[in-house]
Formats: structure tokens, C-alpha cells, sequence
């Protein structure tokens, strides 16, 4: 959904870096995934399509937080 982000923090030798992956556009969503060492967090469409991709050693990889956008109690805007 719109708004909600994903902030990384990475180990950059003598200090951390922060980085976000935001959900830029209404109906896209973000993504985290842990593979094979790698962490990726993406910003994906409806429909499934990938629109970027930010990925970091998961060994530097200090802190992963999600931070979804506060829906409202009882809005349904399923058709």
C-alpha cells in the first residue's frame, strides 16, 4: 500500500548507514526476502512486477524495520 516503508540498517565499517525502500504509488506494496546470504527488499506493483530492488550482505545488515502505513478500522475498499 502507498506508504509503507522498509528502513535498512547497514554496518559501514566505523559507522551504520540507513537506507528506505518506500511504496511510491498507490497499489504497490514492499517486499523482504532473505536469500542465500543476501537480503532484497522490493517495491512491487499489483501485479507482481518489480519496480526496484534494493539488496545488502546479510551479514552488515544490522537492523530490518517495517513500517506499515496505520489503516483505519473498518474501511474495507475491497469492490
Amino acid at each position: 500500500m502507498k506508504g509503507d516503508r522498509v528502513e535498512i540498517v547497514v554496518d559501514a565499517g566505523d559507522t551504520t548507514r540507513t537506507y528506505e525502500v518506500v511504496a511510491s504509488r498507490a497499489g504497490r506494496r514492499v517486499e523482504t526476502a532473505v536469500r542465500r546470504g543476501v537480503v532484497e527488499v522490493s517495491e512491487v506493483t499489483r501485479s507482481g512486477t518489480v519496480v526496484r530492488t534494493a539488496r545488502f550482505m546479510a551479514n552488515r545488515v544490522l537492523a530490518l524495520v517495517e513500517q506499515p502505513v496505520p489503516r483505519e478500522e473498518g474501511s474495507d475498499k475491497e469492490g
